[in-house]
């Protein structure tokens, strides 16, 4: 039995909360269980109070101690409960349950999920807010042997353990109801999901779609779509194209990032990552094995010529995937956001940028920093992070020559500022450049090849030409194949 989409909310009324449930209650062939650990049977509870519930709920269980839900889902050795892995191990183990117990042939026409949820709310303190893992493991389709899987993170931001409560039930409605009825769009499902949430309560910083239902869905697309909906600042992929949680790579790492558009990417962002990953483990307080590199690409470099042209990001995150980077995509502006992002997750850990010279003079331009009470010296404040170190790449300027930190020009207001961090050994300049490829520029490349020039392919990385010649990337097209 395939399930259809009726009504959209750009032309409807929200659904309530209650409706919602009801329409999955009365439906008689989806059928599940509900396991809900660290906040309460908080969605469960809706379903419950919508009526109806006896055809839906297999089961509801919160398995609050460890040794009980070690009995059930074996033991997690590193002791952390609220992870991703913990999800998808919860999620598998009750359908396992729910295919042993009911039968098919009994009930040929049944639609089997698991709805589960490992959450940690605010502690008495108030020092962390809270986060956990939500997912479903389900069937659209009675003759699917295959599940459909739809899991994602949350942070919270309300201050009272009720409230995040009450938001991870609203939470949990939507999630199941968006995966039945509203599957077929997964960008729409995925705004539906704030469905009666403010977007200041919740964060969902990671979601992975998977199975029948999703196969042309690529996540990072998904994870771009979070950023750009405003559900959170960051997100983060792997070189596999998968995404990851951002804590998960970032705890207590060493961070090194690098900022640019990557379009394409180009032997000058190789040269700057190797020259400063070597700079980076010769610092004093870096341990060379704890080092996570980042190529971050900004929403507002995404954005540079509108609307998000989804193709041209993909084509980006394919080859920095294929060169085995971790990618964040941010909506941080300013690189002193981007810092205080790293700090949250690496307080005693070191961190440093690597720029271009051009990216250096505009962090000293003072018109960035006129919405913060205390300017510039403000942001300086929060970029210069405790122990982090800007690592420079020089510029070859056809007046100039060679330009570095030591001939750069900034503002005359700002030259001061500039020079206190430079003799504070704040900016290091990279000294072992190939001086061969300084002249490189990523859009003259990208103009070479959207113009079928046949001359672009030396200023990339080995391998990087061939991938986008084979998958016609970044708009190109085969020369010899002649256009009718």
């Amino acid at each position: 039995m395939a399930i259809t989409i009726v009504g959209d909310h750009e032309f409807d009324p929200i659904p309530s909360i209650k409706s919602k449930c009801l329409r999955i209650n009365l439906n008689s062939n989806i059928y599940g269980t509900f396991n809900e650990i660290g906040a309460g049977q908080e969605t469960v509870r809706n379903f419950f109070r919508a009526g109806g519930a006896s055809g839906t709920i297999a089961k509801a269980m919160s398995a609050y101690d460890k040794d009980f839900s070690d009995a059930i889902y074996g033991e997690e050795k590193d002791g952390r409960y609220v992870t991703e892995k913990r999800l998808h191990t919860m999620l598998e183990k009750e359908m396992e349950h729910m295919e042993q117990r009911i039968s098919k042939e009994k009930h040929p026409k049944r639609l089997f999920f698991s709805y589960a949820n490992t959450v940690a709310t605010i502690d008495f303190a108030k020092k962390y807010k809270g986060h956990g893992w939500v997912g479903i493991r389900y069937q659209t389709d009675h003759n699917q042997t295959e599940y459909n899987e739809i899991s994602l993170h949350v942070r919270f931001h309300e201050n009272d353990a009720r409230h995040q409560q009450h938001t991870l039930g609203t939470l949990g409605v939507n999630l199941i109801y968006g995966a039945y009825y509203k599957h077929d769009n997964p960008k729409k499902l995925l705004k539906y999901l704030y469905d009666h949430i403010d977007k200041d309560k919740l964060e969902i910083d990671t979601i992975n779609f998977s199975g029948p239902c999703f196969k042309g869905v690529d996540n990072r697309l998904m994870s771009l779509q979070l950023v750009k909906n405003g559900m959170t600042e960051a997100i983060m992929f792997g070189p596999d194209g998968k995404n990851i949680l951002p804590a998960r790579i970032l705890y207590k790492k060493n961070i090194l990032a690098l900022r640019g558009s990557f379009r394409p990417v180009t032997k000058v962002n190789m040269d700057i990552l190797e020259k400063s990953l070597e700079m980076f483990k010769k610092e004093p307080n870096v341990n060379p094995d704890k080092i996570q590199v980042i190529f971050e690409i900004t929403l507002s470099n995404l954005m540079a010529e509108g609307e998000i042209d989804e193709k041209d990001f993909l084509d980006r995150a394919r080859l920095l995937c294929n060169l085995g980077q971790t990618v964040l995509i941010s909506n941080f502006k300013e690189y002193y956001r981007l810092v205080e992002y790293f700090s949250n997750y690496t307080r005693e850990a070191q961190m440093a940028l690597a720029m271009g010279v051009s990216n250096l003079i505009e962090i000293f331009n003072e018109k960035y920093y006129r919405h913060l009470s205390g300017g510039i010296l403000e942001a300086f404040g929060k970029l210069f992070y405790k122990e982090l170190k800007v690592y420079l790449y020089p510029l070859n300027d056809s007046k100039n020559g060679i330009v570095n930190s030591n001939n750069i020009v900034v503002d005359e207001g700002v030259k001061e500022l500039y020079k206190f961090f430079k003799h504070n050994g704040k900016v290091k300049d990279i000294e072992t450049y190939n001086p061969e490829i300084l002249n490189i520029l990523s859009r003259v490349v990208f103009e070479k090849i959207k113009d079928r020039e046949t001359d672009w392919e030396k200023h990339l990385p080995e391998g990087i030409p061939e991938i986008i010649k084979s998958k016609g990337l970044f708009g190109y097209r085969d020369v010899t194949i002649k256009d009718f």
